[in-house]
């Protein structure tokens, strides 16, 4: 049976002008306050503070007109939609699966291979750092005239 891209499971919200202050509203206020959640019935629902926490940080990127992606991180990724998600070739992502540089799974009695998101995520944020890092170094050289 063929496999459906993880990301096409992913619940995708974007900005609308008519929700933009509302939107606003939220990132503002609603970090003062409780969030709750009034169902069918009249039923009101207390939102858990993780819950109120991820629905202010999609409202936070919502005002700025930023579209939202909601993905559990424990979604498992192809070769492919990691190395389409970091912005790098498959071969080149190979190449650091097998550096150990990433951790990838091969599938039971399969070569192929799966990734975690938070993996994938984790190496895009440490390959963040190193840059910014390097930035810094090369800056600071440039700024003492320093030979390098």
């Amino acid at each position: 049976m063929p496999r459906t891209a993880a990301l096409t499971h992913a619940t995708r919200v974007e900005p609308t002008p008519a929700d933009h202050d509302l939107f606003t509203e939220l990132d503002h206020e609603g970090q003062q306050g409780k969030l709750v959640l009034h169902v069918h019935g009249g039923r009101a629902i207390e939102l858990p503070e993780s819950l109120a926490r991820l629905v202010l940080a999609a409202a936070h990127d919502l005002a700025q007109g930023n579209t939202v992606l909601a993905l559990p991180l424990e979604t498992r990724l192809t070769p492919n939609e990691a190395a389409d998600l970091l912005g790098i070739s498959r071969p080149f992502l190979l190449r650091l699966i097998d550096g150990g540089q990433i951790t990838a799974e091969h599938l039971p009695g399969s070569s192929h291979r799966h990734l975690r998101l938070a993996d994938v995520l984790e190496f895009q944020a440490r390959r963040e750092r190193r840059r910014e890092a390097a930035q810094a170094i090369s800056e600071i050289v440039e700024e003492h005239d320093l030979p390098y």
